[in-house]
């Protein structure tokens, strides 16, 4: 089957931490189309990945972690501005120039909830995962992991408002359940732990 070919993609509007793209592509019928697409990678890069098969690479990072001590996940409730609201999400962000996904996930765990890696369950973590294909080419690495160490507020930014929970499995089913905002990704790993409990973080 014919399919949909993309044959130029030029920038509209670059930011510090995003960018946007138009992209103007042949569909199976032969209808040219376009489609703008949001990105964290500059145009340079951009161009590489679309028309010299370079290799994409995750912006960023997304952390389940579990505290073995206290048999809980750890989740946040962050005010998201798009969202003019607070919303349960996992911890995460960008990976900076010069670093990789695990010196990554080290800080942003630390930065956002006070707790420190013990260990990254590599049979359960995924190198690169896609969180709104129709919109945007961002990608994570979605990282398991055990952690240890006390909830501290005392590494935010000025501008990250979250507030760290740590969930028990019968919380967690208690959660799903509720009428608030939820993160897709945190949904899914709420649903799952609620299900499989302390099994979802196993080498097995």
């Amino acid at each position: 089957m014919k399919q949909n070919k993309i044959a130029k993609v030029k920038p509209l509007i670059e930011t510090r931490y995003l960018k946007l793209y138009e992209a103007e592509y042949e569909n199976k019928v032969g209808d040219i189309r376009t489609w703008t697409i949001a990105s964290r990678k500059d145009n340079e890069t951009i161009q590489q990945k679309f028309f010299e098969n370079k290799k994409d690479s995750p912006d960023g990072v997304i952390i389940a972690a579990y505290h073995k001590e206290l048999k809980k996940i750890v989740i946040i409730k962050q005010f998201r501005i798009p969202l003019n609201s607070f919303v349960y999400e996992l911890p995460a962000g960008l990976i900076d120039p010069g670093e990789d996904a695990k010196s990554t996930i080290g800080r942003e765990l630390m930065e956002e909830t006070g707790l420190k890696i013990v260990d990254i369950i590599k049979n359960r973590s995924i190198e690169q995962v896609y969180v709104s294909a129709g919109m945007t080419d961002e990608s994570l690495a979605f990282t398991y992991c055990t952690c240890e160490g006390e909830v501290s507020d005392a590494y935010l930014e000025d501008d990250e408002c979250i507030e760290t929970l740590l969930v028990s499995q019968e919380e967690a089913v208690e959660l799903i359940t509720s009428k608030d905002k939820f993160d897709i990704k945190c949904y899914l790993l709420l649903q799952s732990f609620a299900l499989l409990g302390e099994e979802l973080f196993s080498e097995a």
